[in-house]
């Protein structure tokens, strides 16, 4: 059978993959000159990802990928690393707050779908230590109101990133670039054909994956049910002369912001003696970039003294809808625009019904798309038998 992949990125590329190992010839059509969505990198010598991206090894799309060799080099987080990890909060970098201590400790507590996390916190955390929770969880959310979202979306993804032990976060050598060139490489050894700088304008003939951004499958394929609520918050990429001292994570609990320092991880991000740092805050609704700008800078203030001075490079990005799905209450991941869009055309991405954290829902729905495109097809030439 033949498939389609539209779209080059994380999940487009995930598809042809599976695609290819149930035994399609598929056919990947990227409108860039360079695959990656956003997972493209920067250009060296300072190499930042288009976001703050981890990739968490204690779920099923990690198994699902390393078990194919698709996972490039990559390193867990060094103890030294998790030794500089600090807390913004009431306008101080330190140590974590009680209340999000309490709060991880609470390993049993189930949350509800269908209340919003600002009341469900209230009343089973107490509202400071929700608020320090909720406003902490920036780094998986991207949204300047988290109490506003499902209880059980922000729940989960707390209990998830305060795992103890904290085994889960991967950080992959030369940044997402470099997986972008492992997973294209792998997807072209199994025979996929791979054509950038085509653009789709309709849905091609036959089994097709649409793995792109919402805005664009909703174009595409024609269908104005195609939307979720999306983050939407601003990203600052830093270039520091090293000094002695700084974190390297900040948790910023006033705020929702966060920032990290990348080369703690992987040296070879920023030139010899220098830092790569990426922070990132949320726009709070109805707020101009420069208001966002002039409070991320606070943040950096706090968490980095005199980065102004040590400044060797500089790059500001927005981003809207490019992170991830946002559940608000009464809805889940199941409620999100299905995988199977009919007609033989398949939904893969970030913001589609798919379970997981972050990047894991665009490789889940890759994952399942294929194998509904290629069930679908088997299932049309036995019946025609």
């Amino acid at each position: 059978m033949e498939l389609n992949v539209v779209g080059g990125g994380l999940a487009g590329l995930t598809a042809a993959i599976a695609g290819a190992e149930r035994g399609a010839t598929v056919t990947l059509y990227e409108s860039h000159a360079t695959l990656g969505g956003r997972a493209r990198s920067t250009e060296p010598p300072y190499v930042a990802n288009d976001g703050p991206h981890v990739l968490y090894s204690d779920g099923a799309p990690y198994v699902w990928l390393e078990r194919r060799g698709l996972v490039p080099p990559s390193k867990a987080l060094p103890l030294r690393a998790a030794l500089g990890t600090r807390w913004r909060y009431r306008e101080r970098i330190g140590g974590p707050p009680s209340g999000v201590l309490r709060a991880a400790a609470r390993r049993r507590l189930r949350a509800p779908d269908d209340v919003d996390f600002g009341t469900w916190g209230t009343e089973h955390l107490g509202a400071e230590s929700a608020r320090a929770v909720g406003n902490m969880m920036g780094v998986v959310l991207f949204h300047a109101e988290p109490e506003r979202l499902s209880a059980a979306f922000v729940w989960d993804r707390f209990q998830r990133v305060t795992t103890p032990g904290w085994p889960a976060p991967r950080y992959l050598i030369g940044g997402w670039g470099a997986w972008v060139e492992h997973l294209s490489a792998r997807a072209r050894e199994m025979g996929v054909r791979i054509e950038t700088r085509s653009r789709v304008d309709a849905p091609p003939q036959g089994p097709t994956v649409v793995a792109t951004s919402l805005d664009a499958a909703r174009t595409l394929l024609g269908d104005d049910t195609l939307r979720w609520e999306g983050g939407h918050t601003l990203m600052v990429d830093l270039g520091l002369t090293r000094r002695h001292g700084d974190p390297f994570l900040v948790f910023d609990s006033d705020e929702c912001g966060f920032l990290e320092r990348y080369t703690v991880v992987d040296p070879t991000l920023a030139p010899e003696g220098e830092d790569l740092v990426q922070a990132q805050l949320p726009i709070r609704p109805g707020e101009g970039r420069a208001q966002t700008n002039a409070r991320l800078e606070v943040l950096l203030d706090t968490a980095l003294p005199e980065w102004r001075e040590r400044l060797t490079w500089r790059r500001d990005q927005v981003a809207r809808g490019r992170t991830g799905a946002l559940d608000l209450p009464g809805t889940t991941w199941r409620d999100r625009p299905a995988i199977d869009r009919g007609e033989g055309v398949y939904l893969a991405g970030d913001q589609v019904a798919a379970p997981g954290l972050l990047g894991e829902v665009a490789v889940t729905s890759a994952v399942r798309a294929a194998e509904l495109a290629t069930a679908r097809h088997s299932r049309a030439v036995t019946d025609s038998r």
